[in-house]
């Protein structure tokens, strides 16, 4: 029997599901949070074959779940657009959907639901202004019962706790287009690296300061990297390319880097990677959900509910300290976050030579 075919529901069936045909999800913010809710997705394609299923994305991040096949529609909303979200919100009620969940809990999120005018509106009690939702689950700790859950089990718990099968968690998944894997190996034969080849993939850049482990540290893990026989390609957004082009002229290696690969792009140069070796980020995720083995420096962060989502193997490093976690956008123990800057490269090194051997045995059993 599949793994897949003894997934249950968290709670009992609270409509006729036969009776549904379109079921809308909302999940807004960023890239990582949209990786995350595609076990979400997958449970609800799963268990409604023969459904449209559609997802609310913020514009820039909807090219994450390019040629995704779980979803029917990706309905993009421009971020910070007042305007946007009135068109948008006609266009759901136009649609007549049967059933709404917000993955979210934010209060644009909410009106959404809320306007598509779904028969059944799905969202946790706790939401700010959770009197728009007819179905309001208690806390996914209560189902899932245990203290601590992952994003991915909050946002699988609202979805089993109204009937949809859930309990076997499945990962993460995205899906590389043709178009972009062909454009990743046009890249990297166009400087000098063997798309065939073996290689890591950095990303050291983060969203705030409390979660990006110093450029210089990075450096000495590209220099182990080389040591191996393993070439390193560094990767960041437009806006972050001094950052790389820095990591470039620091290392004692050599160094390939990109700062303009679009989503679609950046997936399928994660799913060619060796290894994936970065901070605690949205790209993190990417590489998770395309099975590459990682090593995640976290600093601020909750490990339990942030940590790579994934069958491959993953490993997160990080500097135990009794003020963690915390929001991160500022420290309020020391200043400025030491539990980034303290965690030691040879502790990230010796990750990395653990995730490779795990994988090489993993390669050896399957072929064994």
């Amino acid at each position: 029997m599949n793994l897949h075919d003894r997934a249950e529901p968290l709670g009992a069936a609270r409509w006729d599901w036969g009776r549904v045909r379109r079921v809308l999800v909302v999940r807004l913010r960023s890239i990582g949070d949209t990786v995350l809710a595609t076990p979400a997705l997958d449970s609800l394609r799963r268990f409604l074959p023969q459904a449209q299923i559609d997802i609310v994305l913020e514009d820039w991040v909807a090219p994450v779940l390019a040629g995704f096949d779980a979803v029917d529609n990706v309905i993009k909303v421009e971020r910070g657009s007042a305007r946007a979200r009135v068109q948008v919100a006609r266009r759901l009620r136009a649609i007549r959907y049967d059933v709404a969940y917000n993955l979210h809990g934010g209060t644009t999120a909410t009106l959404l639901v809320r306007a598509s005018g779904a028969r059944h509106r799905v969202g946790y009690a706790y939401y700010q202004y959770a009197w728009l939702y007819n179905h309001r689950a208690p806390l996914s700790s209560e189902l899932w019962g245990r203290e601590k859950t992952h994003s991915v089990e909050q946002q699988l718990a609202l979805l089993g706790w109204t009937g949809v099968p859930v309990t076997d968690r499945p990962p993460t998944r995205l899906v590389v287009t043709n178009e972009a894997d062909a454009s990743v190996q046009a890249r990297l034969n166009a400087v000098g690296l063997d798309a065939s080849a073996p290689f890591a993939l950095i990303h050291p850049a983060a969203a705030f300061d409390s979660k990006q482990w110093a450029t210089e540290n990075f450096a000495r893990v590209i220099a182990d990297l080389h040591a191996r026989g393993l070439p390193a390609v560094a990767i960041a957004a437009p806006q972050e390319r001094e950052l790389v082009e820095s990591l470039r002229r620091i290392t004692s290696a050599p160094l390939q880097i990109f700062a303009d690969l679009s989503l679609p792009e950046v997936t399928a140069l994660a799913a060619r990677a060796r290894l994936f070796v970065g901070n605690d980020s949205g790209i993190a995720h990417i590489a998770a959900a395309v099975e590459t083995p990682s090593v995640v420096v976290f600093g601020s962060s909750n490990v339990a509910h942030w940590r790579p989502w994934t069958n491959a193997p993953a490993v997160v490093v990080r500097e135990e300290m009794a003020c963690a976690p915390c929001a991160g956008y500022t420290c309020k123990e020391f200043g400025v976050a030491q539990c980034i800057r303290r965690v030691p490269v040879e502790r990230v090194t010796a990750a990395i030579a653990s995730v490779l051997h795990e994988r090489a045995q993993g390669a050896i059993k399957a072929l064994g």
